[in-house]
């Protein structure tokens, strides 16, 4: 069956029909823990009540009418976003990669208002912003952009949490008008921004009149332990991309904005047939009323304490493992090798995990875990890392 999809995915050999919290069953009936969450997608797991309800209650009354009609269920949606994060309108579309888009479309046309022809935007090494064009651009990987090229233009890289870098690149070139930046890299390695480089960045925007775009597409809806992972450094941006978890599995993304870069996009300028439609909007109204609820970025905040003690006190010492970080449920394990082969252990152990920049174990478990959950996951984890460390240390 696999022959009829593009081999855009080296897949790993499992299919899993069903799924409930933190758990997913294959098509043999085998159990698996899930320490990935879709790639931080899943927040609340798994067929979560709320929102199973939300998208049974909707299909049944209205999918899609397009946004050339009033949707109250986005209008609501936009109104609790902005209220989470400090913003004060909001675009919706359906990827992290869309709303990335729109925010640098934002950049480009700030700086065409300021009199640029060639407005610049500063973007990170290691970072991932998205495979369209524009944001694989932007994203800090060479791998990715092999055989797209041109790319576009109109981009200048700099090291990730170096303020020394930035103050260069505003010295070099004449013509930056934003910074787009994720708080904690990703798909870079669980590279987490310094307090002081988040704040550096909102100073420096502000000196220089730029645009400060945080793209929290996988830190967002609580990942970090705060609603939005910028919030951990008392900061507001003036554009912020989300996606992933903002509707649990349901394909939804917001480029939000405040102050005169909420004013650019006009009648005309932007647009998305499907974004924040009924069927979606109803769906991350649901994911943000339980994350209210339960007080679930909070929780992900104690639960991240609880995963790195436990890494710690299990790897903290050992030989290979040259660092465990990470903010809340956005944990990164970096070996001294590459580590691919463990993606396939885990999974023999019914584990789902992931690796990233070849070195760095990521694992994004759903913000509802329980405390056994999360030990069970320090304890596959570790032996795992162990035994892989024993194995290959001739290599």
């Amino acid at each position: 069956m696999q022959q009829a999809l593009m081999q855009t995915y080296a897949r790993l050999p499992v299919s899993f029909e069903r799924g409930e919290g933190a758990w997913l069953w294959d098509t043999d009936g085998n159990r698996y823990l899930d320490a990935l969450s879709g790639i931080a997608v899943c927040g609340l797991g798994h067929a979560h009540p709320a929102v199973t309800r939300a998208l049974q209650e909707q299909a049944e009354r209205l999918l899609h009418t397009s946004n050339l009609y009033g949707i109250p269920l986005q209008e609501q949606l936009a109104a609790k976003l902005c209220a989470r994060s400090g913003m004060e309108r909001v675009f919706f579309c359906n990827s992290g990669a869309e709303a990335n888009e729109a925010a640098i479309k934002l950049a480009r046309l700030w700086g065409h208002r300021k009199g640029l022809e060639r407005p610049g935007i500063l973007v990170m090494d290691n970072a991932f912003h998205g495979r369209t064009l524009a944001t694989l651009t932007a994203t800090g990987n060479r791998k990715a952009q092999a055989g797209f090229g041109p790319l576009v233009d109109g981009f200048v890289r700099v090291p990730f949490n170096d303020l020394e870098a930035v103050d260069a690149a505003a010295r070099d070139h004449g013509n930056i008008v934003a910074v787009l930046a994720e708080p904690v890299q990703g798909e870079g390695g669980i590279r987490v921004g310094d307090v002081d480089y988040l704040k550096g960045l909102r100073e420096r925007c502000d000196a220089h009149g730029w645009l400060l775009m945080f793209d929290e597409v996988q830190t967002g809806m609580g990942r970090t332990g705060s609603w939005f992972a910028y919030q951990q450094a008392g900061i507001v941006p003036d554009v912020l991309s989300l996606a992933k978890a903002l509707g649990n599995g349901m394909p939804i993304g917001a480029s939000l904005a405040r102050g005169e870069a909420a004013e650019l996009l006009q009648p005309g300028s932007h647009g998305t047939t499907f974004g924040g439609n009924p069927l979606a909007a109803r769906a991350a109204l649901a994911v943000v009323d339980t994350l209210e609820r339960y007080a679930l970025a909070e929780r992900a905040a104690e639960l991240g304490e609880r995963l790195q003690a436990g890494f710690r006190e299990r790897m903290g010492a050992l030989p290979g493992v040259q660092d465990i970080r990470g903010r809340g449920l956005m944990l990164g394990i970096e070996l001294d090798r590459p580590c691919g082969d463990l993606v396939k252990q885990a999974l023999a152990a019914r584990l789902l995990i992931n690796v990233t920049a070849e070195r760095v174990i990521r694992l994004l478990p759903p913000l509802i875990i329980s405390d056994d959950e999360a030990d069970r996951i320090v304890d596959t984890v570790s032996d795992l890392v162990q035994d892989f460390l024993a194995s290959t240390a001739d290599n």
